[in-house]
């Protein structure tokens, strides 16, 4: 099947998004209860970030939803070398400020703002979730906000699990409601990022825990389509949970190519795959 984002209120139902968010923090919070000291300080996928940068990002996003400001910090957050945009500076500032604080008390803290995000998001109605915001993604709802907070919580899930070897199912509920906004972007990434030329008719084909079928075509623009108008030009299929990390930047496919199978045009489909990275 494919899955595009929404664009209006219903697409974002209180109902379905407050309960899967909330799992998403509890599930979290099982993997970081089960750290020893070291653990915290793993490296992972993220550059410069340990599994303990990854928490101090996820309470910094949920402190500034509950209305505290960023720390300050006594170094220049923009002249460090992964941080690209404003939104990665103000990350940093969380980070930076909990560095030398030990993972038992960044996990206090954790459980701290996921209690009081939970009692704010307890209280909201659906009219709230569609009332505008400002988003990662331009102005919105809340709603869309509160979608995307379940795939940024979600692929850092990942992020820890890859780190500390613990596997876990990628499928599932909070699975397919976090991957809506990957798989809702593959047009955009394959027509701005991927550079498809026009005329070109694409099928992705996952397997695995968000196994699904996605076709593009590019008429202009590249469009999801349910079916292709014609035979493929470029084929690519692979493991969900490889493009899941592909188009979050994890990993590179020039690495990993021999996990990927291309067909047709080849060289239109490593170029695509080779640019599957959208994440801010």
């Amino acid at each position: 099947m494919t899955s595009q984002p929404g664009s209006t209120a219903v697409d974002f139902p209180v109902d379905t998004i407050r309960p899967l968010l909330l799992e998403e923090f509890a599930v979290i919070d099982s993997l970081l209860a089960a750290l020893d000291s070291d653990g915290w300080f793993t490296p992972t996928n993220l550059p410069g970030w340990t599994v303990k940068d990854i928490v101090a990002h996820l309470i910094g996003t949920e402190s500034m939803l509950a209305g505290i400001k960023a720390p300050h910090v006594n170094i220049d957050v923009h002249a460090l070398a992964h941080v690209r945009n404003e939104i990665g500076a103000f990350n940093e500032h969380w980070v930076e400020s909990l560095r030398g604080t030990p993972g038992s008390e960044v996990l206090a803290q954790y459980r701290q703002i996921v209690a009081h995000r939970t009692e704010q998001l307890s209280a909201m109605t659906q009219e709230d979730f569609e009332a505008p915001a400002d988003t990662p993604v331009g102005r919105a709802t809340y709603g869309r906000f509160m979608r995307i907070r379940i795939f940024d919580c979600w692929l850092h899930e990942l992020d820890i699990r890859d780190a500390i070897g613990a596997p876990g199912d990628e499928g599932g509920p909070r699975g397919e409601l976090g991957s809506a906004e990957i798989f809702g972007a593959v047009p955009f990434v394959f027509g701005k990022l991927g550079k498809a030329p026009d005329g070109a008719r694409i099928t992705l084909e996952l397997s695995g825990p968000l196994a699904r079928t996605i076709h593009v075509e590019v008429d202009g623009r590249a469009t999801a389509v349910p079916e292709l108008s014609g035979p493929p030009t470029t084929t690519i299929a692979m493991d969900s949970s490889l493009f899941v990390r592909l188009a979050g930047g994890r990993v590179r496919a020039v690495d990993r190519l021999d996990e990927i199978t291309l067909g047709g045009d080849t060289a239109v489909g490593r170029r695509l795959v080779e640019n599957l990275a959208f994440t801010i």
